[in-house]
């Protein structure tokens, strides 16, 4: 899969962390990982009054293992289906075979992370551990494989939106918030959007090799309108959220730093959905909107009351 995040593939002379660094997708960490997660203590922080830092930072390395793990077996079994090599099979891909066990190492720290702060806040934490769990090992990973079912962009969409928004806020506050679901919404369809743009250059690649995302059913042009739609959506709950009274006012600053961001990979993709090199500013633009929303609107959830 085309991957803005990608880093060079590890030379033989580095060390295993660097190796480890080099493989995994590390950027991938702040764009999509981290984010929501912040996004949901900050709401725990500034809307409902409550914040616990000790659990905060281990719920924290939770994540981090959790996309270590989605990282590695993305990169494993794409390998192995050789997803990457459709049109050049000779080419050699650095997929050394630990990677499979740094993934299965990953979850397992995880998971254990998750029931520990299940035990001390409450049964809810277990559903969206279960849930993150089911998504990131089988996205790519048998039996499931969600990318090759159509699911793909639906399970990123809910496993960095709602799921971890909300699970985030639970380990503070060990309620649900109809608030912090709308405030989900805000990474879950910017993020949405990414996973499809990011299809879009792969469009014949994933076709051949079976992979049903919404590029390869809707085609490269419309998967384009859908990108811009999802990610306009996006940008779209924070003056919503606000004229409902749910989200400070501060927010709106969030949605106007991200929508020229949405507007320049408007233009960058207008001629070059189909010309893969081409259209890589226009993924870029949808990269930095969804960071940039993102950590601006946690950041005035939290200081906006």
């Amino acid at each position: 899969m085309t991957d803005v995040f990608a880093a060079p593939h590890a030379p033989a002379e580095q060390t295993f962390v660097m190796k480890v660094a080099s493989v995994v997708r590390y950027r991938f960490f702040l764009y999509a990982g981290l984010l929501p997660y912040f996004l949901g203590g900050a709401w725990a922080y500034g809307v409902e009054g409550v914040f616990k830092p000790g659990i905060f930072l281990l719920g924290l390395f939770g994540i981090f293992l959790s996309v270590v793990g989605v990282e590695s077996f993305n990169e494993y079994f794409d390998a192995k289906m050789g997803t990457d090599r459709v049109f050049n099979p000779d080419a050699e891909e650095y997929i050394p075979e630990w990677m499979f066990s740094l993934g299965v190492g990953a979850f397992a720290v995880a998971a254990a992370i998750g029931f520990y702060l299940a035990w001390e806040g409450g049964w809810p934490i277990v559903l969206y551990t279960l849930l993150g769990g089911a998504a990131a090992v089988w996205y790519v990973g048998p039996p499931i494989r969600w990318v090759y079912r159509g699911l793909g962009e639906t399970v990123i969409g809910l496993s960095y939106g709602p799921w971890m928004v909300l699970g985030s806020l639970h380990l503070h506050t060990h309620q649900f918030s109809w608030g912090a679901l709308l405030a989900s919404l805000v990474p879950g369809l910017l993020i949405t959007a990414l996973a499809t743009v990011n299809n879009i250059p792969d469009f014949h690649q994933d076709r051949l090799v079976g992979k049903k995302n919404l590029v390869v059913r809707l085609g490269r042009k419309n998967g384009r309108v859908l990108y811009l739609g999802l990610s306009a959506a996006g940008l779209l709950v924070i003056p919503l959220g606000i004229f409902l009274g749910i989200f400070p006012k501060l927010t709106i600053l969030a949605a106007l730093a991200g929508a020229p961001l949405w507007v320049m990979s408007l233009r960058a993709g207008a001629a070059t959905w189909d010309t893969p090199r081409l259209f890589m500013p226009a993924i870029r633009s949808i990269v930095q909107c969804y960071a940039l929303t993102t950590a601006l609107f946690a950041v005035f959830a939290a200081v906006g009351r």
